[in-house]
């Protein structure tokens, strides 16, 4: 009798798997109307936040793997209390999150 369930949790999973989104697709969906396309940064939003750069080699080395991470999955608030950027935790998992910082590095120059 545990069989029939055992195959449905193990459907379960593989359906969540092959619904992850790509890195791609997560930063076109999540990130690119603030931080642009190419990561530079330079769209009204994105001039208007004063986001950073992200192909530039200085801003990749101003933040760690697991600071980009905290920032994705939490937000970032600035230090008068406005957000800067929304927190992505209901939306992709800790797994898309991990590979969205992937991403982000690979916008370096």
């Amino acid at each position: 009798m545990k069989t029939p369930l055992l195959a449905s949790a193990l459907f379960a999973a593989v359906a969540l798997a092959a619904s992850a989104a790509e890195p791609a697709d997560n930063w076109s969906a999540l990130c690119a109307a603030c931080h642009g396309k190419d990561g530079t940064g330079n769209t009204r939003a994105g001039k208007k936040l004063g986001v950073k750069d992200l192909t530039a080699a200085d801003t990749q080395k101003a933040f760690t793997d697991a600071e980009a991470f905290a920032a994705l999955k939490n937000g970032l608030t600035a230090s008068d209390g406005t957000q800067k950027m929304k927190p992505f935790a209901d939306k992709v998992s800790d797994d898309e999150i991990k590979a969205l910082v992937g991403y982000v590095r690979s916008l370096a120059k």
